[in-house]
């Protein structure tokens, strides 16, 4: 049976028992039933096929004509599809957008304004397109990275801090309870807790435990882009955290010291040497118990 006629013939409740079943379980079913409770509202008047062709035999006409007789439920049902699109247009533009970038993966995309965005490996941006001009406003979980058209103005907020711009090139993250935002062109207001500082053109700021860390850097643009991890003083769970994203594995560690601080970089495009890197770092024993699972134990 057509999609179509099965969807009307439900709109009209004309389906039996095993059909309904069907088509309730069908993936689509949801928004469908979304669609009928919007058009419920909607009343179209019963056709009495009788009366219009008495109407039809009664008028003169030199060429005859012939007149189609549609079912209720064929109008009822072009009424339908024309609001779902409605919908479908609304929802698009008016509910929030969803930008996500997998583990494993990076996803880069334009704002409203042709503004760039990338987003790291297990990150996820929030925004609204239609009325973007009048409410710039953009929700972060986790690490992105910003190119703002010139002259242009908005906000990026997350659950540790907040960032307004005017047209720049920075990077925000935020993960657990450590933000970090570094400035690479231009300049950036930070909001966090009871703080408010100014970035400058080559200048980064963390906020952890309470605590304000002040670098410089003289990189045009964050190293993840070119698939390297940097890292400033990171503990050694917060560094296996991202490596676990942007490598979309488990990583199990069993050893006592887990408070030395790493500097430095890791590549995000070659497994076997960033673990390498770690084991001679930490003096651990890397172990690969299945292609996506890796285990560290003290020497």
């Amino acid at each position: 049976m057509k999609k179509n006629d099965l969807l009307a013939r439900w709109l009209n409740d004309d389906l039996s028992e095993k059909e309904l079943a069907e088509f309730e379980a069908s993936p689509d079913f949801e928004k469908y039933k979304k669609i009928k409770e919007y058009t419920a509202h909607l009343e179209v008047d019963d056709l009495d096929e009788n009366e219009m062709l008495s109407n039809i035999l009664q008028q003169k006409k030199a060429t005859p004509k012939v007149v189609p007789l549609y079912k209720k439920w064929m109008f009822r049902a072009a009424a339908v599809f024309v609001l779902a699109l409605g919908i479908t247009f609304a929802m698009k533009n008016l509910v929030l957008q969803t930008e996500t970038a997998n583990f494993g993966e990076k996803t880069a995309f334009s704002l409203p304004d042709n503004s760039e965005v990338v987003l790291n490996s297990g990150s996820e941006i929030n925004f609204k397109k239609l009325n973007w001009d009048s409410n710039r406003n953009l929700k972060l979980d986790g690490e992105a990275y910003f190119k703002v058209s010139k002259g242009k103005r908005f906000e990026v907020e997350t659950n540790l801090g907040k960032v307004s711009v005017l047209g720049t090139q920075f990077n925000v993250k935020a993960r657990k309870n450590r933000f970090d935002v570094t400035c690479y062109e231009g300049r950036v207001k930070v909001n966090y807790a009871n703080k408010q500082i100014i970035l400058t053109h080559g200048q980064s700021v963390t906020f952890e435990n309470g605590k304000q860390f002040n670098t410089a850097i003289e990189s045009s643009k964050p190293e993840w882009i070119d698939n390297q991890i940097c890292f400033n003083k990171e503990n050694i769970k917060n560094l296996l955290d991202e490596v676990q994203r942007q490598y979309n594995i488990t990583i199990e560690l069993n050893a006592k010291d887990t408070t030395s601080l790493f500097t430095g970089k890791l590549p995000t495009k070659d497994l076997d040497v960033a673990i390498q890197i770690i084991s001679t770092t930490y003096h651990l024993k890397a172990k690969k118990v299945s292609k996506n699972k890796i285990i560290f134990d003290e020497k």
